[in-house]
């Protein structure tokens, strides 16, 4: 079975963007004029997904809201002209169907998969995590083409300089990347120190997940902080059938931190044809 859902956990506080995500919710934090929330939400549409679950807390109403039909923008949009905005606004639920999970204790990635399991129901899933922008749907399609081909769950992956590896979540490949950039996986090690990491292949914020991870997130053991690693229980699948992970060469921008988001918005904004010849003459004259 092909996966037509998409799982986006929502609920942290977003605290490195304080004290902005005090009053807004930092996937809703615009990239040019977009939050980055919708972009996530395009990328699954692009993937040919249908079905987006929000994780989100009680405490961030305004993530709901941003789905929530206002006709009277909409109506003032089109008397002044701007019927082009209006359709884009109008289409911010449409293409995809999009429904609410609640997290309201930070207990880790793990928990928060967890929490979609009713809305996700028996079927493979994509989970993609909001402070990952990738610049268009391809790896997320061949990551749900490998999983309904083998049956199992699959990561995305990314090189790394190998003094970096202790930083992420590494896999232990079976082999070689082949011509699509797939690789059978062994196991995942979650920080390992460099001379004990396997490879210099780590798991990024994109996940296609078969539907007994959530038995396995149940068995795990809560770590640091009472938290629920998903990697716990992704160990657990690798353990016991097929587990890929898919290498695509896709650009991508870690907007979890000032910085990485200040990149994704003025490498974005070069690119985009309604200001980017007039913002990169601004910016070459600030330089």
């Amino acid at each position: 079975m092909r996966a037509r859902t998409a799982v986006i956990p929502a609920a942290g506080m977003g605290t490195r963007f304080l004290p902005a995500t005090k009053a807004v919710p930092k996937e809703l934090l615009p990239i040019i004029d977009t939050p980055a929330l919708q972009l996530i939400i395009d990328e699954a549409a692009g993937a040919g997904f249908d079905h987006v679950v929000v994780v989100t807390s009680h405490a961030k109403p305004a993530i709901e809201a941003y789905f929530e039909p206002n006709p009277e923008v909409i109506a003032k949009l089109r008397s002044t002209g701007r019927g082009a905005l209006a359709d884009s606004l109008e289409r911010t639920a449409r293409d995809v169907r999009v429904t609410f999970a609640y997290q309201d204790e930070a207990l880790g990635l793990g928990h928060a998969v967890g929490c979609a399991r009713d809305a996700v129901g028996d079927e493979p899933f994509a989970v993609m995590l909001p402070d990952e922008i990738m610049g268009d749907s391809s790896l997320l399609a061949q990551m749900a083409d490998v999983s309904e081909a083998t049956g199992g769950s699959v990561v995305g992956l990314k090189h790394v300089p190998r003094d970096e590896v202790s930083s992420y979540g590494v896999i232990d490949p079976v082999g070689d990347l082949d011509e699509h950039g797939v690789v059978r996986v062994r196991t995942l090690v979650e920080k390992p120190a460099v001379d004990d990491a396997p490879s210099d292949l780590i798991i990024i914020g994109r996940y296609l997940l078969t539907p007994d991870v959530f038995d396995k997130i149940a068995r795990v053991r809560p770590g640091a902080g009472g938290e629920i690693q998903l990697t716990d229980a992704l160990r657990m699948q690798a353990d016991e059938g097929p587990f890929h992970g898919v290498l695509r060469d896709v650009r991508r921008y870690d907007t979890g931190n000032p910085l990485g988001w200040l990149t994704a918005v003025v490498d974005l904004a070069l690119d985009d044809p309604r200001i980017g010849d007039a913002f990169r003459d601004w910016l070459q004259h600030r330089l």
